[in-house]
């Protein structure tokens, strides 16, 4: 057993490393790492887009430095967590080393290595998934009704990272209900456990009160712009798709927890996967957003791959191994961006990966590269071009000039990047930007340095208070997925700008103020 547990945290050390090696030093952070990290900057008990434990994390990065490795060192440990719980499992079913490697495949081979090294909600998500069923599996094992009060402890804190993570807490309670564990309603445990949850969460749920739970304006928004475009269909190749090099894997597992003898003491397990699964479709959600659910039927899977190899068929190990290392390994340019955007998009036309629809972004369309990788490119040159110009700026100047973004992604980058530029605080009215416009304070401002991809139109009533504008430079970067961004400059605002400026932040914040910001 100790030969398995070394194994176990060597596998997991080499996840860890593995995307650090992989990914090129041409990429930046991501345009929702930005955000993150700008959160975390301001920090609260909640935010417009997720709970505040991402932030909190964040806040310690900040502190830590701004290099690559602060950033992505969160999603990369709580990655090498999720895998320790999974292959816990995996050894306590009496798996060995065989059944190790299946429950570590995903991990390197699959959607899980990207997704495991971006530092956005997701990562603590699957996590905290993970986390709860590791506790009911342990109860299942033990009976043990701390077990359960540990799961009341990981809900809590897993709501405190993403909401949906309650997905998973009602798959488990149907779960519960339709196998013989139901018996667990009689004991007091689980209803503390509940408590526990709830007085976790409280502290966020209070915030999303006093601000009229702005994450309802987010997910509408969402709704409207991107999940109304998801068909059901494309959830369900997704499900196929993003691990597909080692699909057999978790289907072993789900089919073992649904309809093997052996696996019926785990049953709930495979009816909590079917229960997100059809809420996920009814609500239009991603593709990733299941993601959570596939740990531990890994476990499963490569634990009965190794029993049933072992006994009936050890052949059928080579071509599963062979397949999953030569899928995983021509996908790892599409999971992580492992050279130039140049020989990426070559790599994809050669290989008729571009045809798969893997390059579709939100828009629909297809393009060169993965939407996540377009999201990494432009940003600090873009923010270097605009500190060039505004550090060039008169002293008075500068002290009249603020610089408004039409994205959250910009803000972002230009607060991370332009301190050691020297660059005042750059303001959006997108995302959680919204809430941290000054309302105050707007009646010195002469110039607005404006980062977008298009001049304002006769609709923005904003820059009609300026005299000129001048287009200084723009981003020309076609694989960056803001190329042709402009840096404008608007000069000399007539005396009522800044009455007319707190008044529109006013009324844009209005929504959201708590009564005690009224």
């Amino acid at each position: 057993m100790k030969r398995l547990n070394t194994l176990l945290f060597l596998l997991a050390g080499v996840q860890f490393v593995l995307p650090f090696l992989l990914q090129n030093g041409r990429y930046e952070p991501h345009r929702d790492e930005f955000l993150y990290l700008a959160e975390s900057r301001h920090l609260a008990w909640g935010y417009m887009e997720a709970p505040p434990l991402l932030s909190l994390l964040g806040w310690i990065t900040n502190h830590l430095g701004t290099q690559l490795f602060w950033i992505k060192m969160w999603p990369a440990l709580f990655g090498c967590g999720t895998f320790l719980l999974a292959g816990t499992i995996t050894l306590k079913l009496g798996g060995k080393v065989l059944a190790l490697l299946f429950t570590w495949f995903p991990f390197v081979f699959g959607a899980y290595l990207r997704l495991f090294f971006l530092f956005q909600p997701n990562f603590l998500e699957v996590f905290f998934y993970t986390a709860i069923a590791f506790c009911w599996f342990q109860w299942v094992l033990t009976q043990n009704s701390k077990w359960i009060y540990v799961s009341g402890i990981a809900l809590g804190i897993g709501l405190l990272s993403k909401a949906s993570v309650s997905f998973y807490a009602v798959g488990l309670l149907t779960g519960l209900l339709l196998t013989p564990q139901r018996k667990v309603f009689t004991q007091i445990a689980i209803y503390i456990a509940a408590l526990i949850a709830v007085a976790i969460f409280l502290p966020h749920f209070i915030w999303q009160y006093r601000h009229h739970f702005p994450v309802l304006h987010h997910m509408e928004l969402l709704q409207k712009t991107q999940l109304v475009h998801i068909a059901y269909t494309d959830f369900i190749k997704g499900q196929l798709l993003l691990n597909v090099s080692c699909i057999y894997i978790w289907l072993v597992g789900l089919y073992w927890l649904l309809f093997s003898k052996m696996g019926k003491p785990f049953r709930l397990f495979g009816w909590a996967y079917l229960t997100v699964i059809v809420l996920l479709l009814v609500l239009h959600g991603k593709d990733y957003y299941a993601l959570g659910l596939y740990p531990i039927l890994f476990a499963f899977g490569g634990f009965q791959i190794e029993q049933f190899t072992q006994i009936h068929a050890r052949w059928l190990l080579y071509p599963a191994f062979v397949f999953t290392i030569l899928i995983g390994l021509l996908l790892w340019p599409l999971l992580l961006p492992v050279t130039s955007p140049q020989q990426l998009a070559a790599y994809y036309s050669a290989t008729h990966l571009k045809k798969s629809g893997l390059l579709t972004w939100e828009d629909q369309q297809q393009h060169s590269l993965p939407q996540d990788f377009a999201d990494m490119i432009g940003w600090k040159s873009t923010t270097q071009a605009l500190a060039n110009f505004y550090n060039h700026l008169p002293a008075d100047e500068q002290q009249h000039t603020i610089i408004f973004c039409r994205n959250y992604g910009w803000a972002g980058a230009v607060n991370f990047y332009g301190k050691q530029y020297h660059l005042p605080e750059a303001y959006s009215d997108e995302a959680s930007f919204l809430l941290w416009l000054p309302q105050q304070n707007n009646a010195s401002v002469n110039n607005i340095i404006l980062l977008a991809k298009h001049l304002p139109d006769a609709n923005d009533t904003a820059f009609h208070f300026f005299e000129k504008y001048s287009v200084i430079d723009s981003l020309n970067n076609a694989f960056a997925r803001e190329n042709g961004t402009k840096i404008i400059f608007f000069q000399k605002a007539n005396p009522g700008f800044g009455y007319w400026l707190s008044s529109k932040i006013n009324s844009l914040q209005a929504p959201f103020n708590s009564p005690a910001a009224k």
